[in-house]
């Protein structure tokens, strides 16, 4: 369950393509929040909610395997989480929709609306669709923007430097956590997983995980820095894009692929006009 390739929880390979958008289509954008409110309170919260892929579309070198959310139970699970995250009571929820899929993801909201569109099994309709039409929000917005991720020069510096064995070896833990995060799935409930994958110690391990490509390269090959300025790079965007949407008074929701959790949250904790709210604080986990 990663977004793409990374040691540690969260690592996955993410498609790559270059256009970027912030809002629906057809939107303008809003008056930005303020640059130079450093001692008074924040002028917007955000709850980044970092998901497993609940469609399973295989998109990642290591794939969870996701069981069906359709399942009577996991729909009962999934009622539960949507309580949890009504109770941040959010006035706008923004999800990982690139320019490529941006006007589809838009135009299936407005059927749902309608009555016209049957949801799907992924996380952004079934947490997102259903959690906006329950707020009565007229649109969603799309955050996205995607990127390069260059592990394949990784992958050729060490096996030139005689350290592939070292790298499969560390992408053999990656294998282990995915494997625990599927054993873990089947006995908790939807709830209980997310809860799980937005601890402090897994965005620990997110972070940590990314930090270890940076051993791979040397002065005149910077194979991981590389791969890690161009995750960078795409995560301070999405924030940018986030910051766009937002207007004094908000309570964002960014729902996204867990792999981006560690660098969206570390933005909204360093920026002094949000505040970062998390997911443990509104659930009530049944001990």
């Amino acid at each position: 369950m990663l977004d793409l390739p990374f040691l540690g929880r969260r690592l996955a390979l993410l498609l790559v393509s270059t256009a970027i958008t912030t809002l629906c289509a057809g939107q303008s954008l809003p008056p930005r929040l303020p640059a130079d409110r450093l001692d008074g309170p924040p002028a917007a919260e955000v709850l980044i909610l970092g998901t497993y892929h609940m469609g399973n579309p295989g998109r990642d070198i290591i794939n969870m395997k996701a069981d069906d959310v359709l399942a009577p139970k996991r729909q009962t699970e999934m009622r539960e989480l949507l309580d949890t995250l009504l109770r941040f009571r959010p006035t706008k929820i923004a999800l990982e929709a690139s320019p490529d899929d941006l006007t589809m993801t838009v135009k299936q909201y407005e059927d749902y609306l309608a009555g016209k569109y049957e949801l799907g099994r992924n996380e952004r309709e079934q947490i997102g669709f259903r959690l906006a039409k329950e707020l009565r929000h007229p649109k969603i917005y799309g955050i996205d923007i995607e990127g390069d991720f260059p592990f394949a020069p990784l992958q050729d510096y060490a096996k030139a430097h005689g350290r592939d064995k070292e790298l499969e070896s560390l992408m053999g833990q990656v294998e282990k956590m995915v494997r625990e995060d599927n054993e873990y799935l089947l006995s908790h409930s939807i709830l209980q997983m997310l809860v799980r994958i937005n601890s402090d110690e897994a965005i620990h391990r997110n972070l940590a995980g990314y930090a270890m490509f940076a051993h791979y390269g040397e002065a005149d090959d910077y194979a991981g820095g590389e791969l890690l300025t161009q995750w960078y790079h795409r995560n301070v965007r999405i924030h940018t894009h986030l910051l766009q949407i937002l207007e004094p008074g908000d309570r964002v929701l960014v729902i996204y692929g867990s792999g981006h959790l560690g660098l969206l949250r570390q933005n909204v904790l360093a920026d002094p006009t949000l505040k970062l709210r998390t997911l443990e604080e509104f659930a009530k986990l049944q001990k």
